[in-house]
């Protein structure tokens, strides 16, 4: 029997400049007594536009900072703070661990969830799983939620005051959106949600791919000078939402396996997800013979807003070294596993050092 076409999305998507100071009013229906898990920053930025939002309602608040990581025992934490105060709404605030942190409190307590994302580095705030770590901070294990989050409420303000490294990670993350899901449909191959790929996600990919083109340089230099800009509002619905939502139902290929095996390599620990992500795409394109003008314009936008192009970049000096990432981003279970004919750690290794010689001729 063929796979049936599946399609979700956040409930609801809220975002522009101020856009806090509405979370009770677009929140309310969910409950009345909510704990908001915060990031640091999170709460230092969002707190007080929270307060405002709720004043004159009967709504109650807990503030809590989390320990930074998702992990096993962080949300055991909140998960008690929840049963004893008769919490009925969970809201994430900050970057991807705290909402994955919220996002399994919710689950594991069947509550509504809410995500206000500070950076726009991930497409973590409308996708219906989190990543799970150990308490020492190693991987645990995918959560796959029933739905995605019931409201995100994104305020632009905020997004354009965080640096610009994480509107262009997000970037670079959503750069693979479009192309991972157009390998998917070639092979039939499901989408995270395990769906068919529908006509609707695609052209949420397509457009996302689009948009990136058309504002994300504009997006970046509104960004390092905290101005909000039609440019800006339109790459942080592209970072958030479209890539997202698009990721979700679209699938994954080869960029976001390039990312995991990467990660096995101490150099890249401080290259952030997107980074790889995009370099990955590139690898991708080559792998498929894409034309050259589509490969062009990947690496003319990636240059243009600041993402790696060659290996230098992404910390990796020593060539060899990519055998360790590629053998990784190969093993079974992995997207890379979507593509056409199938790619093994000797075909994706080629590609890797291909793309980084196009790089350095570019450069």
């Amino acid at each position: 029997m063929a796979v049936l076409k599946l399609l979700r999305a956040p409930s609801k998507y809220v975002q522009g400049k101020g856009a806090l100071l509405k979370f009770y009013e677009e929140t309310k229906n969910l409950g009345d007594s909510y704990l908001f898990i915060c990031s640091n920053s999170g709460y230092k930025m969002c707190q007080e536009k929270i307060e405002k939002s709720f004043e004159g309602s009967n709504g109650k608040l807990h503030f809590e900072i989390f320990g930074g990581i998702s992990s096993n025992g962080e949300i055991s934490r909140m998960r008690k703070i929840i049963q004893d105060e008769k919490i009925n709404v969970v809201v994430g605030v900050g970057g991807g661990s705290a909402i994955d942190t919220a996002k399994a409190c919710a689950y594991y307590e069947n509550l509504p969830v809410a995500i206000i994302p500070t950076v726009c580095a991930t497409d973590a705030p409308c996708t219906g799983l989190s990543v799970i770590y150990n308490d020492d901070g190693t991987f645990d294990t995918y959560i796959f939620y029933p739905k995605n989050p019931d409201a995100v409420l994104v305020d632009s303000e905020i997004i354009a005051k965080a640096p610009a490294k994480f509107l262009v990670a997000g970037m670079g993350d959503a750069l693979g959106t479009y192309f991972e899901a157009r390998a998917c449909v070639r092979t039939d191959s499901p989408s995270l949600e395990n769906g068919g790929i529908s006509l609707s996600a695609m052209a949420l990919c397509e457009l996302c791919y689009k948009t990136l083109l058309k504002c994300g340089y504009q997006a970046k230099k509104a960004c390092e000078n905290n101005l909000v800009t039609p440019a800006l509002e339109s790459i942080i619905e592209a970072n958030t939402y479209l890539s997202g939502v698009g990721a979700d139902n679209g699938g994954l290929a080869v960029a976001h396996s390039v990312y995991n095996g990467f990660t096995a390599l101490e150099e890249c620990e401080a290259t952030m997800h997107g980074s790889i992500v995009a370099y990955g795409t590139i690898t991708q394109l080559l792998i498929e013979n894409a034309p050259k003008e589509e490969i062009k314009e990947v690496m003319d936008f990636c240059h243009s807003v600041g993402l790696p192009i060659t290996l230098k970049e992404m910390g990796v000096t020593d060539v060899k070294r990519v055998m360790i990432a590629a053998e990784k981003a190969c093993a079974p279970g992995e997207s890379i596993h979507n593509m056409a004919g199938d790619v093994t750690p000797d075909q994706l290794y080629d590609a890797l050092l291909a793309a980084d010689l196009l790089g350095q001729d570019y450069l």
